[in-house]
């Protein structure tokens, strides 16, 4: 099979060839300090992995829906931990919306949401541009660039996340206070996540084909370890499953993305209509993800992408490790639908190490 082969057909939950690896997306900080400024493509190359490339497309909007959202983004200075600070400030005829954060050398982060308040979102609502047209010709060039070595996932129009609930629960909005209003507020909250979705029909609406070979939704909000499954099923469930059923028409593949707690998770994946779901995360990283059990109750109906933990492979292993996790991993999907991938973002890890994950997965042979 080729690269492109053996993932489709693993994102078609079928028996590839062998097992296919990737990462879950390459680190600026590690590919410069630890792969000579290396891209995503040429890291994939320098390792013998079938590509994954993560790019979206391109929004278009008519200026004059810009001119009642003028938003700016100024540093606003950086302090002796070496962390930058800079505040987002975004004015509109019915008042200014603000966000701040920060960003070191590794990573960003948030420290002050743009929603605030129920009057906050709804001068979001309001004024926030909406897209007039997708422009897909930077997710055309990746996949003309790889051909048949892989292919190209990324998240489509959304708030941060890729789902309604998890754009706004922690991304948007206070997570606390997010989870608090669906006790009491919750028909606030259901207005909130009814607008977002509606908003994210229409782009999708837009399109006459999703080129992306895997969309990405979900987030970490959505995961049992930020929320129940009752909240799951009452918040995420809903707005998930149109998204998808949208999604689809326009011949998307979708995986559903919960790091963190996903067990209890598993039927409700399940309903909403996603194909997949990530990142299988293990209990060694703060997930509660058993891949074996996970395959056992729901792999009939759901591809898998994820499970490896870096921090004991890539950060603290050894290649000998590496090849034992891989296999072990490989051994609980017999049956095909799975990417071994790491359960999240990694900044470093010995490159030796990185060698032996893609070099096993190739020793990963289906019957």
């Amino acid at each position: 099979m080729t690269g492109r082969e053996r993932l489709l057909t693993a994102i078609a939950n079928g028996k590839p060839d062998r097992l296919p690896c990737q990462v879950h997306s390459w680190m600026g900080y590690y590919l410069h300090n630890f792969l000579n400024g290396d891209d995503q493509y040429q890291a994939y190359a320098r390792f013998g992995m079938d590509p994954v490339i993560y790019e979206e497309p391109i929004y278009i909007y008519n200026p004059h829906d810009l001119t009642n959202w003028d938003d700016t983004r100024k540093v606003t200075g950086s302090d002796s931990e070496g962390i930058t600070h800079w505040v987002r400030t975004i004015k509109t005829p019915a008042g200014d919306l603000v966000e701040k954060g920060g960003y070191n050398h590794m990573t960003g982060w948030t420290t002050e949401h743009l929603i605030k308040s129920e009057r906050d979102f709804e001068i979001w609502n309001k004024y926030i541009p909406a897209p007039i047209g997708v422009d897909w010709s930077p997710v055309l060039e990746a996949k003309k660039r790889i051909g048949e070595n892989g292919i190209v996932r990324g998240a489509y129009y959304n708030f941060g996340q890729g789902s309604p609930w998890q754009s706004l629960c922690g991304y948007m909005y206070d997570n606390a206070d997010s989870i608090l209003a669906t006790f009491d507020n919750p028909e606030w909250v259901h207005h909130v996540l009814g607008c977002m979705l509606e908003k994210i029909l229409r782009v999708i609406d837009l399109t006459d084909k999703i080129e992306t070979d895997l969309i990405e939704t979900g987030g970490g909000a959505g995961s049992s370890t930020v929320i129940s499954p009752a909240l799951h099923r009452e918040f995420c469930l809903p707005y998930d499953k149109k998204m998808h059923d949208a999604l689809y028409a326009k011949g998307a593949k979708v995986v559903y993305h919960l790091c963190g707690g996903l067990m209890p998770m598993l039927d409700l994946v399940v309903e909403n209509g996603a194909d997949g779901l990530e990142t299988m995360t293990p209990p060694e990283m703060g997930g509660d993800c058993d891949l074996a059990v996970a395959e056992a109750q729901v792999g009939d109906k759901l591809f898998f992408v994820g499970g490896f933990d870096q921090n004991m492979g890539f950060e603290n292993g050894n290649p000998k490790l590496v090849k034992e996790m891989v296999y072990k991993l490989f051994e609980s999907c017999p049956n095909g639908g799975y990417i071994c991938c790491p359960s999240d973002h990694f900044f470093t890890g010995n490159t030796e190490n990185i060698q032996a994950f893609a070099d096993a997965a190739k020793e990963c042979v289906y019957k």
